[in-house]
């Protein structure tokens, strides 16, 4: 497999306007990618920060069964509005996932909300709506990965989308290398694929948070 890719950041789907200000969206190409590489058709694929619902579109366009959970009700809204399989997106919180009922998963594609380590009167796993430690959000985020493991299948494989939090004027966080050591702990770390974005550069760089470059770190349930 390779293990660099570079990308065109954009999408297909337009979302509803009142969404637009909070658009963080995955590219089509690169959920294509993970899942032509993983999986076929027929598979069952789970987002458990499913956003904007777009691994769960990409896995129903190429015929696997979507599943997914998102803590924003508007987004969950405006994915059951497009998607076909409009029962397998749940409107929950991922840190109580081993209390929903999915069926055995073949593979997992996810993007967790992203937390710089100052940033502690927003936390990420409550949509920023509330405040909790970075030491936390590790924490719970190992805990939501053990319990995924409840969903799959043997030998599946997880996809991460990750990247480093680098700001003007507060020290770099690397988020990427923290959760790809946590997540280790509890699912098999076969290695990291580096993403590398087209567009135009900024003081916050073509991907965001200060990189022109995000990794996926791939795992599996052995």
């Amino acid at each position: 497999m390779k293990t660099f890719l570079v990308l065109d950041k954009t999408n297909k789907k337009k979302l509803p306007e009142h969404l637009h200000s909070a658009d963080i969206r995955n590219p089509d190409a690169l959920i294509e990618f993970f899942l032509e590489q993983y999986t076929k058709k027929g598979d069952l694929v789970i987002d458990i920060f499913a956003g904007f619902g777009t691994t769960l579109f990409v896995a129903e366009k190429l015929e696997r069964i979507p599943y997914g959970i998102e803590y924003n009700s508007s987004r969950v809204s405006y994915i059951k509005s497009e998607l076909r399989h409009k029962e397998n997106i749940v409107h929950g919180d991922s840190r109580i996932l081993d209390t929903f009922k999915f069926p055995k998963m073949d593979f997992a594609f996810s993007s967790p909300p992203y937390m710089h380590e100052l940033d502690q009167e927003y936390y990420a796993l409550t949509n920023y709506s509330t405040s909790g430690t970075y030491e936390q959000y590790l924490g719970e985020l190992q805990k939501i990965y053990l319990d995924l493991k409840k969903y799959l299948k043997p030998n599946a494989v997880v996809v991460i989308e990750i990247s480093n939090i680098k700001r003007k004027g507060k020290e770099i966080t690397t988020l990427a290398w923290d959760v790809a050591k946590t997540i280790s702990k509890v699912l098999y770390f076969e290695g990291e694929v580096i993403i590398g974005w087209k567009g135009e550069p900024s003081e916050e760089g073509i991907y965001g948070y200060g990189y022109d470059h995000s990794y996926c770190m791939v795992f599996q349930n052995k």
